[in-house]
């Protein structure tokens, strides 16, 4: 599905006489990249590219989880400035591969580790920003939006160790599931992700 929309999106900028740009951004969804280019006057089509991860603890009333998310977003824009081409609105969707690992230190003699991640793998996406990448010459942008990625989905496991098949083990285990829904409570505002992104766009 990424496939074929970004090939759909590289046949349209090569076939458009319009303005076309790229440019290179950082913020909330990591380190990225766009290419744009012009429907119409007032209207542009843009398509990118953001990575990153960053480390993030979470407390239930167990334990400490010390997590990591790591993000991968594909983002397909329309970027709409009917009043110049400085503000605009923009819409559309993110198609993520985000999710954020857990694990834990020592709980009843194992561990309990897992993937938390959204339920939306396209998340709808509006926002306004400053600046256009389909415009001529080097310029700066920004983008201040939401994606709703939908609520968390934990999958936790329990890692007994040498306790395996104890009733140490299976209270560990059980543990686990009781603990899944826990972590999705704790990372429910997660499914209205902000995104914050600024950069430099080259135009031509």
């Amino acid at each position: 599905m990424r496939k074929v929309i970004f090939a759909m999106g590289l046949t349209l900028a090569a076939g458009s006489a319009q303005a076309a740009g790229i440019g290179a951004r950082i913020g909330t969804t990591g380190l990225g990249a766009d290419v744009a280019w012009d429907l119409a006057p007032t209207l542009s089509a843009r398509l990118g590219y953001s990575a990153g991860s960053v480390n993030h603890d979470v407390s239930t009333d167990l334990t400490t989880y010390h997590g990591k998310l790591n993000l991968k977003n594909l983002n397909t824009f329309l970027d709409f400035a009917p009043l110049g081409p400085l503000f605009r609105f923009t819409g559309g969707f993110v198609f993520n591969d985000n999710k954020f690992d857990v694990n834990t230190d020592q709980v009843s003699g194992g561990s309990i580790s897992g993937t938390v991640k959204p339920s939306n793998s396209a998340a709808p996406y509006l926002g306004i920003g400053y600046g256009r990448v389909a415009g001529t010459g080097v310029n700066f942008y920004a983008d201040l939006g939401v994606m709703y990625q939908g609520s968390p989905k934990a999958m936790l496991t329990a890692n007994c160790g040498a306790q395996a098949g104890t009733p140490n083990c299976t209270n560990l285990q059980n543990l686990a599931t009781s603990q899944q829904a826990q972590l999705e409570d704790k990372l429910k505002n997660a499914k209205y992700y902000p995104v914050l992104n600024i950069g430099l766009t080259i135009g031509f």
